[in-house]
């Protein structure tokens, strides 16, 4: 993604919102922007369930209270990158995201794998193939997240060599 989304974002969130900089994260269609909120103060020997729930609850007081203004920033951002834009925030281990796209994916499977979908949904692990396929590819993105990473930097990498290359 290009820096100057980045720095756009930076340069619009209202300071004290988060405790640093955003992260943004994009693609063809869509901007994530996922802010880290502070953490919560409790008293000691308070229950995972009940810092849980206080990180949960800050979360949602700062999406109430943002909103307007979150609005009004990506109204903006989509009029400026051509792209929607989702919001979500984190505080400590909890994480939320407010508003994202949901688009259809074309893919072809074989009748095997698409038994696999169909055992999924059979099992009541999801509602439909496409429940199911995107269960499987958060599933992917779960276990494989090292590897995956890899190949993302790699990219970045043939991205940097092909951008000084002769057709440039």
């Amino acid at each position: 993604m290009p820096e100057d989304v980045r720095a756009w974002f930076a340069s619009r969130v209202p300071k004290g919102w988060f405790v640093g900089p955003p992260d943004v994260a994009a693609d063809g269609e869509e901007i994530l922007v996922l802010g880290t909120l502070p953490d919560v103060e409790l008293a000691g020997g308070t229950s995972g369930d009940g810092r849980a729930a206080a990180r949960a609850a800050r979360i949602q007081r700062f999406r109430e209270e943002t909103r307007d203004e979150r609005i009004r920033i990506a109204r903006e951002a989509e009029r400026q990158f051509e792209r929607k834009v989702a919001w979500g925030a984190r505080c400590g281990d909890e994480e939320k995201i407010f508003t994202t796209l949901s688009l259809p994916v074309m893919t072809r499977l074989r009748m095997s794998e698409r038994s696999i979908l169909d055992t999924l949904v059979a099992g009541g692990v999801a509602r439909s193939r496409s429940e199911a396929l995107a269960w499987c590819v958060r599933l992917v993105g779960m276990h494989q997240a090292d590897w995956i990473k890899g190949l993302r930097d790699a990219l970045v990498k043939v991205d940097e060599v092909r951008s000084k290359g002769p057709l440039n």
